[in-house]
């Protein structure tokens, strides 16, 4: 108990001289969760540029501008042709193309089927998205206003112009995120993967200190166990701390739909940093270089984000990159996270989702072959060194 005691310690001295390391602990976490709330602060995006081209310039094509500009996601800008129209989405000064062709009133009036060209730039997949979603209902109310005059014009009466124009009517209503809020839909998984970031970087910190500062036969003397685990003690509870703030954040005072509680999000906060320590002490003991294991690890978890599977796909990734997600604990936890916050899970199906962590158990004797092999070499250089002194 002593010895536990004295590790305790010492690990709380390194960690008050060490000002890179206080900082991630403290404000660099703050800092990082204030820029990115303020970034997503908007909740939703307005006035985004939209190219028109319009080949038409009848009263109709006109009045198709004014139908898409009136819609609050977007801002028509007028390009006399397409190609100053794309050079300008290549220059991302808008975000979208819309093209009225020519003849578009008179086809409409002859019953022909004129082509409305709507792009988006993929690369800004969720504007892009939204953008063509919001186009497209635009312009679909429009033009059903003017089938309906034109079909009121031949006499049709009112509510039979009605049926034919929407036969079967429909009600969309989202059992989650109703507003289309990107606070509610982007912030929490982004902000998992900062925290899965930040975890990172202070245990690798933790440890390279011991390569920096030439302590790590001082640190295996008291037992390769006792050292990794007291770590862990130190830093864990700090990171769960960080995460306990997120929380905090995301569904107290930012408000939040939470359907479940937070003793789920913990518990599973816990388990995932677990998971990140248990792969950072592999790490570690495989590289024994402080600049490569920050780059490995950097390199590991920079991905995180869309391996989550809040945006892309996971499932139509290719097989290289899903093993890839599954390495990466946010993954399990987003899953967990969801679940809780969407649908109010029970304890239940919360164990089911912990199984998913079992390969992370299997580090365990790998990070005890690798500390022994490391110990001993440390070891001998020492034994070696004293000889030839």
């Amino acid at each position: 108990m002593l010895a536990m005691t004295s590790l305790v310690q010492r690990e709380l001295k390194a960690l008050w001289r060490d000002p890179w390391q206080l900082a991630l602990v403290s404000y660099v976490p703050l800092i990082g969760i204030f820029c990115i709330w303020w970034l997503f602060s908007a909740a939703l995006p307005r006035y985004l540029n939209v190219a028109v081209v319009d080949m038409d310039h009848s009263s109709l094509s006109r009045s198709l501008t004014r139908a898409v500009d009136a819609n609050p996601a977007s801002n028509v800008v007028n390009y006399p042709n397409l190609a100053e129209a794309k050079l300008a989405m290549q220059e991302a000064k808008v975000y979208a193309i819309l093209v009225l062709p020519h003849d578009l009133r008179k086809d409409l009036l002859r019953g022909h089927s004129p082509v409305i060209d709507i792009r988006y730039n993929s690369q800004f997949l969720l504007v892009g998205k939204l953008l063509s979603s919001q186009m497209q209902s635009s312009l679909a109310s429009a033009l059903s206003q003017v089938a309906g005059l034109k079909q009121l014009a031949a006499g049709v009466p009112k509510p039979r112009a009605e049926v034919n124009l929407q036969p079967v009517s429909r009600q969309v209503t989202a059992l989650y995120n109703r507003n289309s809020n990107y606070v509610v839909f982007l912030l929490p998984p982004v902000l998992v993967a900062l925290g899965q970031l930040l975890a990172m970087l202070i245990f690798a910190n933790s440890l390279n200190r011991e390569l920096r500062l030439g302590t790590m036969r001082e640190w295996f003397s008291h037992g390769i166990w006792r050292g990794i685990g007291v770590k862990a003690i130190v830093y864990v509870p700090l990171v769960v701390m960080q995460g306990r703030l997120i929380l905090a954040l995301l569904y107290q005072f930012l408000g939040l739909p939470l359907a479940g509680g937070f003793g789920q999000l913990l518990m599973a906060q816990l388990v995932m940093l677990t998971a990140i320590w248990l792969l950072v002490v592999t790490i570690f003991f495989l590289l024994q270089d402080s600049a490569r294991v920050v780059s490995f690890c950097s390199a590991l978890f920079a991905p995180a984000f869309p391996f989550m599977g809040i945006t892309f796909p996971t499932h139509d990734m290719p097989l290289a990159a899903q093993w890839w997600r599954k390495l990466m604990p946010s993954s399990h936890y987003i899953d967990t996270h969801v679940g809780v916050v969407s649908y109010g899970q029970p304890w239940s199906a919360f164990a089911e989702q912990l199984v998913s962590y079992w390969g992370y158990l299997c580090l365990i004797p790998i990070i005890l072959f690798l500390a022994i092999k490391v110990r001993n070499r440390v070891f001998s250089e020492q034994i070696a060194l004293a000889g030839g002194v």
